[in-house]
């Protein structure tokens, strides 16, 4: 007598007429969840005899796992480089708010800020694991201060440091390393080579920006355990035939053969243009990963803020510093800029980024991608999909996963 899941306890939620990603491959399949994971469907019906409590009519979307946001900055008037009271309630209140936006996991992004700040907001940002209250933290991502003040953007110019003393004064800077998933330094800098290889042997994804870096200093950097580029093409030296500086990262032959080098792209319509999306896309399609590098502005109405000790001007769908032309960031959500680059590429590519750890990284939290290509089935790529559904898991594993579909209308199912 078959007989419905709650009798055997926990009740049991599935997914009908959806699309599922299963390793390379796109598969129309139910999925079944119990207790925010997946369970064997066959062993739920034929051994334990039972139905699903629930069951939702998917409509052909496919499922799969929710955006990673590797750089977001703040959202809704938070700024995370500046709140150094009650900074768990405003994580909280910006992690719920990307759900709407199908951002399952997100780093929380620290700009350049002197030492006293990061000693205060760094003890208060944990990594945490996502639920349906929230996404989950992989960890911070410092983005500064050790960059190089010619490309330093909208970052404040008496924040930014050297470390003459190695990894001794990146300790002395933030204090600790503890929830630190990302750090973007300029390789130029005297002493990077051995940070790098310090910083990478703790798990650290060490990510290569705001620098005036030739190749040659940015290959010298991957070798020594650099695996990211912050925001291709913004805050760095253009690509030049006779020099290429970092962008020519996405084609060097000098990376290790055991190394990947992963980019940032921010697919907001203002930063990088659809041109430069697509050159970036098809010369690597497997470092491919879209950021928002989203500023506090996000989700505030157009006109004059002010958001710390800066104004910051929200107007044409950009943010720009008060009275200016610089750019200071995007305020475009994740769920639009995939959108954008869906649009400017005009490929129908899904791709997959689950929390992972990348054995060459010394351990420490990285995304190993999956994608399944409409057109030819590429090589394994590295960008962020869909939008957010129901907190599960894959068969055991906890996982956070969405419901979309990047073929036709990219909307929020």
């Amino acid at each position: 007598m078959v007989q419905k899941g709650t009798r055997d306890c926990s009740p049991y939620l599935q997914f009908q007429n959806c699309r599922i990603i299963a390793g390379n491959d796109l598969i129309r399949e139910d999925l079944w969840c119990q207790d925010g994971k997946i369970v064997n469907p066959e062993k739920v019906f034929f051994d334990k005899k039972v139905v699903a409590d629930e069951k939702i009519d998917c409509k052909g979307a496919i499922i799969s796992a929710g955006f990673i946001e590797a750089q977001i900055n703040g959202a809704q008037g938070i700024d995370f480089s500046l709140q150094t009271e009650n900074v768990e309630l405003g994580l909280k209140k910006v992690s719920k708010k990307l759900l709407e936006h199908g951002v399952t996991s997100f780093c929380p992004t620290i700009v350049s800020s002197t030492p006293d700040k990061y000693h205060q907001i760094l003890p208060h940002m944990k990594k945490s694991e996502g639920s349906k209250e929230g996404s989950g933290i992989l960890g911070v991502h410092l983005e500064g201060p050790f960059i190089n003040e010619e490309k330093k953007g909208a970052h404040l110019n008496q924040c930014i440091r050297t470390f003459h003393n190695g990894l001794q004064d990146v300790l002395n800077v933030y204090g600790h390393l503890d929830d630190a998933a990302i750090i973007t330094l300029a390789p130029e800098l005297d002493n990077s080579s051995q940070v790098i290889k310090e910083l990478s042997q703790r798990g650290i994804t060490v990510s290569l920006g705001h620098s005036m870096a030739n190749l040659v200093q940015g290959e010298i950097a991957v070798q020594h355990g650099a695996s990211f580029i912050t925001h291709l093409f913004n805050a760095m030296m253009p690509f030049h035939h006779r020099d290429p500086h970092l962008v020519g990262l996405l084609t060097s032959e000098k990376i290790p053969d055991n190394h990947t080098i992963y980019y940032g792209l921010i697919s907001d319509g203002i930063h990088t243009h659809p041109a430069a999306l697509r050159i970036a896309h098809r010369v690597h399609p497997k470092g491919l990963v879209i950021v928002t590098d989203a500023v506090p502005a996000m989700g505030l109405p157009p006109g004059l803020h002010t958001i710390g000790p800066q104004k910051v001007e929200i107007k044409h769908n950009r943010a720009v510093l008060a009275g200016t032309e610089t750019l200071c960031g995007s305020i475009a959500s994740m769920d639009k800029c995939v959108r954008h680059f869906f649009n400017s590429t005009n490929e129908v590519v899904l791709t997959l980024m689950c929390q992972w750890t990348i054995p060459h990284m010394g351990g420490g939290v990285f995304w190993d991608p999956s994608i399944w290509h409409a057109m030819d089935r590429t090589e394994p790529s590295q960008m962020t999909l869909l939008e957010q559904c129901e907190y599960a898991g894959y068969l055991g594993a906890v996982e956070d996963l969405g419901v979309g579909d990047v073929i036709g209308p990219f909307d929020i199912q």
